[in-house]
């Protein structure tokens, strides 16, 4: 019998929760997504914006593995393209990059 990585067995743990819970998980990253706009929104300039990406991103990487787990390419696609501005995004407010 193959050993199986302990990097493995969290995957497989987390996606086994992530699956019981698909319907919660992503809601929970839809109304963090509505939040954090609308924040920026509300706020304007004075948006505490590293807060604002750090949780943008958050969402972003639950709701991918969500479309990931249901073989959703265009949600997959979608909330990547939000991580990857999302990183971008905390490297600006972060005053990393300009």
């Amino acid at each position: 019998m193959a050993r199986v990585s302990v990097g493995a067995q969290v995957i497989n743990i987390v996606n086994a929760f992530v699956m019981r819970r698909m319907k919660s998980v992503e809601m929970t990253g839809v109304v963090m997504r509505i939040f954090s706009f609308s924040l920026v929104s509300w706020l304007g300039p004075s948006s505490p914006f590293m807060f604002v990406w750090i949780f943008n991103t958050t969402d972003a990487a639950m709701l991918t593995w969500c479309a990931v787990l249901k073989k959703d390419r265009a949600y997959t696609v979608l909330n990547a393209f939000w991580i990857l501005i999302g990183v971008v995004g905390v490297l600006r407010a972060g005053g990393f990059i300009r």
